[in-house]
Formats: structure tokens, C-alpha cells, sequence
């Protein structure tokens, strides 16, 4: 993950020259990008707990940009396999969490200069995540609400590199945490 952030940065620096046009909205966009959330977790009265911390994963989004300020966005998140294991008396138990959410929100930008804005989301999402081993099989889907705050590089025109936190509803017990860290590109038509 790191070298795809370093490979965007480099890629932004080196295509700098070209400055952003304004857009002429109306017009929709599509992109993906590369999530991350805390996989850790921690339960009371286990001893030797543990399981993956941050695990990159994948994100595929598409919205229309009503005017250049407000927008309508849609995304889903794939949050991954994670394994854990932990001992419980004499046993030690291994398992696995997987998850997605996705979302759809309003959002409102506004520019700091021709290249660069910043943004913010709020909507509704939906996730789910799931844990599995020999001694438990759990499943836990929350609705709720869905926000975001972010930075977004125009290239040019049509193509713009971004940068947020989101926040997929409430506090999980289990499997990827509601707090997720998103870099992406899109591209509008």
C-alpha cells in the first residue's frame, strides 16, 4: 500500500504542470481506490489474543456532480479476510472476520485553489461483518449513518486523485472497525 501511495504522489508531482479546467457540471464520475481498517480486536476474560492489525482493501465508488459544489456518491468497500486466534483455558481456538459496507451520500466540495478541494460526505450506509472459527459463528449488520471528510488533487479535467476518512456507522465488535482510511482516483465523463 505504501508504494501505491508513493506511486500517486510521484505521479500527482509529476503531472502537476498541467493545471485543472473548471468543470461543467452536470457530469458523473467513477473510481476506485484502496481502504484500510483496524482489524484488531480485543475481548475480556481471553488471554493471548490476536488477530491482523490494518489490512489494505479494495473500494469501488461512482457519483454525479449535480454543480461543481454538490454531489451524489455511491460506493462499496470489500474489508477483507482477517485471521485471529486466541486461548481460552487449555485451548487455543483460530478463526477469520470478513466484512463489506457500502454507502450513499450527498456531497458537498468546496475548492482551495484551481487543483485542489476539499470535501465532505453524509449519507446512509449499510455494513456487515462476520466472524467464524470452531467455537463461534457471529454476524452483525448495522444501518446507519455514513460520513466522510476529504482531499481531492484534480490532475486535469477529467481525472482527480482523493484522500478521506470514513466513517461506516457505529463501533463493531468483531472484524474491521468503522473507522477506514481511502485513497483513490476517479475519473468524471
Amino acid at each position: 500500500m505504501k508504494k501505491l501511495i508513493v506511486a500517486l504522489l510521484a505521479s500527482a508531482a509529476a503531472i502537476s504542470a498541467a493545471q485543472a479546467q473548471t468543470t461543467t457540471a452536470p457530469r458523473a464520475y467513477v473510481g476506485v481506490g484502496i481502504a484500510t481498517a483496524d482489524h484488531e480486536d480485543s475481548y475480556s476474560g481471553l488471554s493471548s489474543f490476536n488477530s491482523d492489525g490494518y489490512k489494505a482493501s479494495g473500494k469501488i465508488y461512482g457519483g454525479y456532480e449535480i454543480n461543481p459544489m454538490w454531489a451524489v456518491e455511491a460506493g462499496y468497500t470489500d474489508f477483507r479476510k482477517s485471521n485471529f486466534n486466541y486461548s481460552s483455558a487449555a485451548t487455543t481456538i483460530n478463526g477469520d472476520t470478513k466484512g463489506y459496507g457500502y454507502y450513499l451520500a450527498a456531497k458537498a466540495s468546496a475548492p482551495i485553489n484551481d487543483q485542489f478541494s476539499v470535501y465532505g460526505k453524509l449519507g446512509v450506509q449499510h455494513s456487515q461483518r462476520e466472524l467464524r472459527s470452531v467455537a463461534y459463528n457471529l454476524k452483525d449488520d448495522d444501518t446507519g449513518a455514513y460520513g466522510a471528510l476529504g482531499l481531492q488533487y484534480n490532475i486535469n479535467q477529467q481525472v482527480a486523485l482523493t484522500a478521506e476518512y470514513e466513517r461506516y456507522g457505529k463501533s463493531k465488535d468483531f472484524g474491521a472497525k468503522a473507522d477506514v482510511w481511502t485513497v483513490g482516483a476517479h475519473y468524471a465523463f
